[in-house]
């Protein structure tokens, strides 16, 4: 039976708005849900990085496109992106660990969106979502890129877990994928 649920797809296909979506759901329905998701930020119609947001609203940069790295701090790079690992880290760890501390009756979803190569690169990161995978009482809800190159250790490893369902998202299934997902995390919160 699974546990938790994860969205894959190509980028741009809608994973995060799926979650965005989700999330909503879920929380008027009277689930408790916190957790973070990757935005897109744009100037002049032009992407120039993204932002984590968390879902109580609070927001700062995961990467950048040509900025340096502070100086004494080490440079981490995807493609043309700088990574903010210490903004990422401010903002990703603290929702993850909240996830442990917010007990009471019923399960918690913790929304995890995404657990790509540019939060891989902070091992305390990937040590909190191993942590959050295996905590009684939460339920995971976030999104994995598509295989693509090099194999990421942490999202095969979370693709081939019993407890995981992955819902793989297209332009043709994105508009009629939100109950399916919906309920999904319902029924794992039983």
């Amino acid at each position: 039976m699974a546990r938790h649920v994860f969205l894959t797809g190509p980028p741009g296909v809608g994973k995060t708005t799926l979650i965005r979506k989700a999330s909503e759901a879920l929380k008027s329905s009277g689930v408790p849900v916190d957790g973070f998701y990757t935005e897109e930020v744009r100037q002049g119609g032009r992407r120039i990085g993204f932002d984590v947001v968390t879902l109580s609203g609070t927001r700062g940069p995961l990467s950048r496109t040509g900025s340096e790295p502070p100086p004494g701090k080490r440079e981490y790079r995807v493609g043309q992106y700088m990574v903010d690992l210490t903004s990422f880290e401010q903002l990703a760890l603290p929702v993850l660990r909240n996830a442990d501390l917010s007990s009471g009756p019923g399960q918690r979803v913790c929304v995890i969106d995404e657990i790509g190569k540019m939060e891989l690169f902070s091992q305390t990161f990937i040590q909190a979502v191993r942590h959050t995978l295996s905590t009684p009482g939460t339920v995971v809800l976030g999104t994995i890129p598509v295989p693509k190159g090099k194999p990421l250790a942490l999202v095969e490893e979370i693709r081939n877990r019993s407890d995981v369902k992955v819902f793989s998202v297209t332009k043709e299934n994105r508009n009629s994928l939100l109950q399916d997902i919906v309920t999904c995390v319902q029924s794992s919160r039983k």
